[in-house]
């Protein structure tokens, strides 16, 4: 049930995206010709009024075809004035930009009613322990923490854990720091174990790679509780989810030539792993990716190259200034860029995708 759901999710998003360019091309007058989910070759198709609607073989997008996209196309005389280039800069600028607005949309609606249902750990526990590490064999999985290194563990806001996490900054080793050696002294740790209460000691270690002390365990937030929130409060923590996913996105597009940042791109079959293993999961959790998704492939269209959406938009807005149409040719010359940048980044994240596919790099747990 999973998959299905997963494909349903990604299919709406495609049909609502490809539905922003429909809707606005036909209310500014445009002919559209073609509405499709999915690409070629053409699996089953209906033909209502001059539009056809169908579904493609290639489960990788959607598309609109407007009548007039090509400046060389030649239109019947009768529809000549509702081609593409025959519009005016504005109405084109507006059917283009109407489906990443839909995504931008689609992924604040479902934020904003996620922002409702918020919960907030209460207390923090010891959510793993590393093999080998210190920890090892002193801490368990689900240790309830009360203190660590004199710090009481009062919530779990961030405040407590920078707390935690600066109070093993006094650790020193014998000599000068290197990656893996001993504290010279023990770091206390109290915890809560079936009801008891246990103060453990354990030597930490230095991590040259994180250039601070750690135990080898991982933190865990525990003991959610609601929180009551506000259509202001849930419209801020929708704006802010999708401020970050906007700058984590910008950034790996300006880091992209760093191996660590291009490991973090995912192409469609991650994308759609990810979405079927929430479903899964949660769907509370379900419902969070495909917003993100949405709204990366908003950022993602918006990049000011051709094919993409941003590509049409940059050049209606060349247009603007110029005061005349830019020639078909450089438009077209222009392209082999962004065509370069979208095969790049499919096939960085269609590599990305079998290797985490191979591997566990899918588990959202």
């Amino acid at each position: 049930m999973s998959w299905l759901l997963a494909f349903l999710g990604f299919a709406a998003l495609i049909i609502l995206h490809e539905a922003g360019h429909f809707t606005a091309a036909k209310a500014v007058g445009m002919k559209v010709e073609k509405f499709y989910l999915f690409f070629p070759p053409k699996l089953a198709a209906v033909r209502r009024g001059e539009t056809e609607y169908g579904i493609g073989w290639i489960p990788l997008g959607g598309f609109v075809k407007i009548a007039g996209m090509n400046p060389d196309e030649k239109l019947p005389p009768e529809d000549a004035h509702r081609g593409y280039y025959a519009q005016p800069v504005w109405k084109r600028i507006v059917v283009i930009a109407a489906g990443p607005f839909v995504n931008l949309l689609i992924a604040f609606v479902i934020l904003f009613a996620l922002g409702f249902s918020l919960q907030e750990p209460t207390s923090i526990a010891v959510g793993a322990v590393e093999r080998d590490a210190p920890a090892d064999g002193v801490l368990e999985p689900g240790d309830r923490v009360i203190a660590v290194n004199g710090v009481q563990v009062r919530d779990a806001s961030p405040e407590q854990q920078r707390a935690i996490t600066e109070s093993f900054q006094r650790f020193r080793c014998e000599g000068a720091l290197t990656d893996g050696c001993r504290a010279t002294e023990k770091a206390t740790i109290t915890v809560e174990r079936d009801g008891e209460r246990h103060t453990l000691e354990v030597r930490p270690f230095y991590d040259g790679e994180l250039e601070r002390f750690r135990m080898g365990i991982a933190f865990e937030l525990t003991d959610l509780v609601p929180v009551d929130s506000s259509p202001g409060d849930a419209a801020t923590w929708a704006l802010d989810r999708m401020w970050f996913v906007t700058e984590r996105t910008a950034e790996v597009f300006v880091n992209i030539l760093d191996p660590e940042t291009r490991e973090q791109i995912s192409g469609v079959v991650g994308s759609y792993e990810v979405t079927r293993q929430s479903f899964a999961f949660d769907t509370r959790q379900a419902f969070g990716v495909l917003a993100l998704i949405s709204l990366s492939l908003a950022i993602i269209n918006l990049i000011p190259f051709l094919p993409l959406d941003g590509g049409h938009i940059f050049w209606s807005l060349v247009e603007k200034v110029r005061r005349r149409p830019v020639s078909f040719r450089t438009m077209e010359r222009a392209s082999v860029v962004g065509f370069a940048l979208v095969v790049t980044l499919f096939l960085i994240g269609l590599t990305n995708d079998i290797d985490r596919l191979t591997g566990e790099g899918f588990s959202v747990r």
